[in-house]
């Protein structure tokens, strides 16, 4: 060989350099594989609700994933990859709906509705814009949809990377799948499980898909029904002098207090603090002239949608979701309201929490006017969501609506016993409250929200006070302005989230009716009602859409169909 040929000759890599690259490669494709094993296997089994999400709740055998690889085994090449791609973006998908059950059933005690709880998006974002700004509310926004998106690009590519790798070992993945599969169906009969309510024998992917399907078909379904029960109305065509006729010349306060539950009243850790502010302003109400029945009502939704509850009072049918609401709104189903306006009355609502003009509930409801933050003339802070504290609510009712001749109706909905539930106010002097900026010590120097959360026993303390601020804020109302005229019923919405309320809490919220003429409550002697502002546990317990007719039935003169 010519000296020439050697000098040409490409020297070869010492054995270190050859093999360095061949390594890292070997262990960042383990990495790789391993890392998209666990991100479908958590998509597979991890639970839907954040109080089984454990450790051993991810020592289990999906059959989805059994049935999966056994479908790309069987698969032309051609067809192995595009069918893992878009079985992982179904499975990515999927797993977004979990992650949203996980959501719902840590605040609102239920899963995610697919058709409707897209409508929690908008207070959602109005709720964490007041909590951290505009422009961190949007960012926050842009974040989730990143990582949405990531999700289900990366579920579809770590669905792609393990179908090859189960296809270049195509004796090993069959007989894995069959040892997987036998387990399965021999541990399937006994629901032998590690972790309490996941069975070894896992099928929660399927399940959930299947759930959803039967939650979309019965929302379509429902869509046909809803329509049919806004259409039948035994009062609609009730004649007017017939209408309210056991409270002609009553102003009548119907008063939601948020978030105002069961769980507040009884069997929590908290309701003995609760229930001492009842009992004490029974007391005190008596000594005033006044009498009380309280009872229950079973709210249509839980932890968050008060409009859904104050529709269904209002109209007399279950307002569960967005979508009935939507359409109630948008009709004329005969309300509350309307009976009173119709009546004679004059009518108003105040929601301060109210951001935009209220089109269309305004004319559905037959208001003549409508209050919120930004036509009440208050100058204080904000308490954390609430705008404006319940006091100050009151207050300006008493002075722009129940000043003026003649009997008032209004719904009222006070927020100050909102989530995040800090600051809380403290009742002032009446003579005091002015423009409001007499509250702005309260709100700089209480508690704040990031001293309570998330500590469940600081949050349900918090909760407590702002509660008994609502109801505090009531009960000094009455001793100092109520008069033979007034009539105020005041209600939850619906039960606090579950971090206060807790996991095994019903949809049930207190309701009381207060009067100083005893003819008021001798026409509701009749519903077993307990006296006083506090419900005994064995009160009877209706649901919130029979509320308007019983209520009409009661102080009404007029037969019903």
């Amino acid at each position: 060989m010519s000296i020439l040929t050697r000098l040409r000759r490409t020297p070869e890599p010492d054995t270190e350099t050859r093999t360095a690259p061949s390594g890292t490669r070997r262990v960042l494709a383990v990495v790789a594989s391993l890392l998209a094993f666990l991100l479908v296997l958590f998509a597979l089994v991890a639970p839907d609700d954040l109080t089984q999400l454990t450790p051993l709740a991810f020592v289990r055998i999906p059959v989805e994933g059994l049935v999966g690889v056994l479908v790309v085994l069987l698969l032309p090449n051609g067809w192995r990859k595009p069918v893992a791609l878009i079985g992982g973006g179904a499975l990515g998908v999927l797993t977004i709906l979990k992650l949203a059950n996980m959501g719902f059933y840590a605040s609102l005690n239920r899963p995610f509705d697919p058709i409707n709880d897209w409508s929690f998006l908008s207070p959602g974002l109005e709720f964490l814009q007041g909590e951290v700004g505009d422009f961190l509310g949007w960012v926050a926004v842009g974040v989730a949809i990143v990582v949405a998106t990531a999700l289900i690009v990366l579920m579809a590519l770590a669905a792609a990377r393990l179908s090859g790798l189960a296809a270049r070992h195509r004796t090993g993945a069959f007989r894995g799948v069959a040892l997987l599969a036998v387990i399965w169906m021999v541990l399937a009969p006994t629901g032998a499980q590690l972790a309490a309510g996941q069975p070894l024998a896992a099928s929660n992917a399927a399940a959930l898909a299947a759930s959803d399907v039967r939650q979309v078909s019965a929302d379509l379904k429902d869509r046909q029904e809803f329509a049919h029960e806004i259409d039948t109305d035994a009062y609609v065509d009730t004649a007017h002098d017939k209408l309210l006729s056991g409270l002609r010349g009553k102003n009548v306060l119907l008063v939601f207090v948020e978030s105002y539950g069961r769980s507040a009243v009884m069997n929590s850790s908290f309701s003995p603090a609760v229930d001492g502010v009842l009992d004490d302003g029974t007391q005190k109400l008596n000594q005033a002239g006044f009498a009380a029945k309280s009872g229950f009502l079973t709210s249509p939704t839980f932890g968050g949608g008060s409009w859904l509850a104050h529709s269904t009072l209002e109209s007399g049918v279950d307002v569960n979701s967005q979508f009935r609401y939507t359409n109630l709104v948008n009709g004329n189903r005969f309300t509350l309201a309307r009976a009173f306006k119709d009546a004679g009355w004059r009518t108003f609502a105040d929601d301060p929490a109210n951001t935009r003009d209220w089109v269309p509930e305004t004319q559905f409801y037959g208001y003549n006017s409508v209050y919120d933050s930004r036509n009440v003339g208050y100058k204080g802070p904000n308490f954390s969501y609430a705008p404006v504290p319940d006091q100050y609510t009151m207050n300006f009712i008493r002075q722009h609506e129940l000043s003026r001749p003649g009997p008032a109706f209004g719904e009222i909905d006070l927020v100050s016993s909102h989530v995040p539930w800090a600051p809380w106010p403290q009742v002032v002097d009446w003579n005091t409250i002015g423009d409001g900026t007499v509250f702005a010590p309260q709100a700089a120097n209480g508690t704040q929200v990031k001293d309570v959360w998330p500590d469940p026993a600081k949050v349900q303390h918090a909760y407590s006070e702002s509660i008994q601020y609502s109801l505090s804020t009531l009960i000094s109302y009455l001793q100092n302005y109520g008069d033979d005229n007034t009539v105020m019923v005041f209600l939850g919405d619906h039960q606090a989230q579950t971090v206060a309320s807790g996991v095994d809490a019903d949809h049930d919220v207190p309701i009381t009716i207060v009067a100083k003429d005893k003819s008021v409550l001798d026409r509701v002697a009749g519903w077993g009602w307990t006296d006083g502002l506090r419900p005994s546990p064995h009160a009877p317990v209706w649901p919130m859409s029979s509320f308007r007719d019983k209520f009409l039935a009661a102080f009404g003169d007029q037969v019903t169909k």
